[in-house]
């Protein structure tokens, strides 16, 4: 392994949190050449890479890969029709459940359902793009504008709200738009 290559190597690891670590060549039977990696880090979990053929692409964990994969996924964006339907669906549901609660709305379903429904659509016309976009801040913004605002019942609004989405969403977005 050329120098070049070790001295990279051994100030990558120099620079991780470890408690140990230590490059070493590995003798080989063959003509190509191969190293051994070791570190262990202090809470002990130790990781040793050994291959033959080194090369500059092997000094970055493979993790890594993943993670940049992951991080270039653009999700779909959000559908306008999707989003007004929803939302009625989202209005009806929560207007008929939260109405069997009278003891803890009273007079103020209508308004408590009002403010769910303006978050929530807002959501799915910004920002909602498919399965794994379904987020929870929506939901704690319902209860704390529901609290914010004198209002009863902002915490089970927001769980009544919550299981709806959970429940339905991701499955109503692939029925409208034909995925599995």
């Amino acid at each position: 392994m050329g120098s070049l290559s070790k001295d990279l190597l051994s100030s990558t690891l120099h620079s991780l949190p470890s408690s140990s670590s230590s490059i070493s060549p590995s003798p080989s039977p063959s003509p190509s050449p191969s190293f051994s990696l070791s570190f262990a880090f202090k809470n002990s979990f130790s990781y040793t890479l050994t291959t033959k053929n080194p090369t500059p692409s092997l000094y970055s964990f493979s993790s890594s890969n993943f993670i940049c994969k992951a991080a270039e996924y653009k999700f779909p964006d959000p559908i306008p029709e999707f989003s007004d339907a929803e939302t009625d669906k989202f209005r009806s549901h929560l207007l008929k459940k939260l109405s069997k609660k009278e003891d803890v709305f009273g007079d103020s379903v209508e308004e408590v359902v009002g403010i769910c429904v303006e978050i929530f659509s807002t959501f799915l016309h910004t920002e909602y793009g498919g399965p794994g976009t379904l987020l929870v801040i929506p939901f704690i913004d319902m209860a704390d504008t529901i609290n914010e605002r004198g209002l009863p019942g902002g915490p089970e609004a927001a769980r009544a709200a919550v299981k709806w989405a959970t429940d339905h969403v991701d499955k109503d977005w692939k029925e409208w738009t034909g995925t599995n």
